[in-house]
């Protein structure tokens, strides 16, 4: 099940074209515009979740891709998307040549955006569109771009096995978000197989929500495992406590509430709140991290793949998934008690193991420095004192006793 609730409004702006290109057999076309020799150091972030909204403005970019990143991520299909009208206008104009078209084999590029997509489980009365009756998609996927503007989104539609390996296999994929699991975390099954192909085979991140319930992340199938970051929710709009329905003893906490785009409709946006949204912001934060060291190392691909990039992360120095997220733990933070509002409906980070409440601490736009100083070797950041390392090792202990 999906974690999360929605409401509110901003805008932005809109542009024209249509039709889709297909190379299951070849290009129709030589497609010139998809060149840019200047693309610079980038990271691929997969959100898998209901859907996305291809035509929010959220999603644009003025830039095109270049061909040997859609041959890297196995793009079969491009689609110019409408670019005038309301939504419902687009969706219509784009019907009959991109959406009636796209199959469960295909993975597709929507011109014009960041989004590159797929949708594997071929159950969707609309392959990669998120639901007009949904939205949860767009939103997760928005927060990973709030985080990180730049990040190319791989965006895999589904709650399956199948959903998550449609990422983990991805060669170019760097940070796999997912943001549903069990209610309540009862310890049940769920994508933890997959989740485990992605880290400890392919050398990816996986950040996964803890539930929105104060049930503890540990037995989380989507949170608990030791290889996934599992990711609760704290009031930074508020009074920077922990969010009271947002799992507990997960390895960190990000922001619960935030303002994301609207699945239905060109420029809108709302006030939703979860872990389901603290999750791809904390994924985004982290793709962000990357970028910024590969750009300085001269790393111009991505992904950690085993057999090309010999599992680093940056290529050129010895950056791993598990080096970038010793770094989160250690640039991880507590809020102070003092800040505790009584009528917030927040609750108080405990002075006494807050590591059972958020984990090693708090992840925000303040911790990508440090990280990226630490990770470069610019400026280590501080050991965590010994009473925090000693919580969350007997938290990875109980998780791997548990999962493994």
């Amino acid at each position: 099940m999906r974690r999360a609730p929605l409401a509110i409004v901003l805008l932005l702006f809109s542009s024209s074209i249509s039709g889709c290109i297909f190379w299951d057999e070849g290009p129709a076309e030589p497609i010139e515009e998809v060149v840019d020799s200047e693309f610079g150091a980038f990271s691929v972030v997969a959100p898998i979740d209901t859907g996305i909204n291809v035509y929010h403005n959220h999603f644009i970019m003025n830039k095109s891709y270049p061909q040997w990143l859609l041959d890297g991520l196995n793009v079969t299909m491009i689609c110019d998307i409408s670019t005038n009208g309301t939504w419902q206008e687009r969706y219509e104009s784009d019907k009959e040549d991109c959406w009636d078209q796209i199959t469960s084999t295909d993975i597709v590029w929507f011109r014009g955006t960041k989004i590159i997509g797929t949708s594997p489980d071929d159950d969707t009365e609309i392959p990669i569109l998120d639901d007009p009756q949904d939205g949860h998609g767009t939103a997760v996927t928005g927060a990973v771009l709030n985080a990180n503007p730049d990040a190319v989104i791989f965006f895999v539609e589904g709650f399956s096995d199948a959903a998550v390996l449609a990422a983990a296999n991805q060669p170019l994929v760097d940070v796999i978000t997912t943001s549903f699991g069990p209610i309540g975390s009862i310890p049940v099954p769920g994508i933890e197989d997959a989740t485990k192909v992605a880290v400890v085979e392919n050398r990816k991140i996986h950040a996964g929500a803890a539930d929105n319930t104060p049930s503890p992340a540990v037995q989380d199938s989507t949170a608990g495992p030791p290889w996934s970051i599992g990711v609760s929710g704290y009031a930074e709009e508020g009074d920077d406590q922990k969010e009271t329905m947002s799992g507990s003893y997960p390895d960190i906490a990000a922001d619960w509430t935030q303002v994301l785009p609207n699945h239905d409709d060109v420029d809108g946006y709302h006030e939703t709140s979860g872990t389901s949204f603290a999750t791809p912001r904390t994924a985004g934060l982290l793709s962000m991290v990357i970028q910024t060291l590969r750009a300085e190392f001269g790393d111009s691909s991505s992904g950690a793949d085993p057999a090309t990039r010999s599992g680093f992360m940056i290529q050129g120095v010895n950056i791993t998934s598990d080096t970038i997220r010793d770094a989160l733990n250690l640039s991880a933070w507590y809020p102070s008690y003092s800040t505790w509002d009584p009528t917030s409906g927040t609750m108080p980070i405990s002075p006494v193991a807050p590591c059972t409440q958020v984990g090693w601490g708090v992840v925000n736009e303040s911790n990508v420095v440090p990280m990226i100083e630490h990770l470069n070797g610019t400026s280590d950041i501080p050991n965590r004192p010994s009473d925090v390392v000693m919580c969350m090792e007997a938290n990875q202990a109980i998780r791997e006793a548990y999962w493994d």
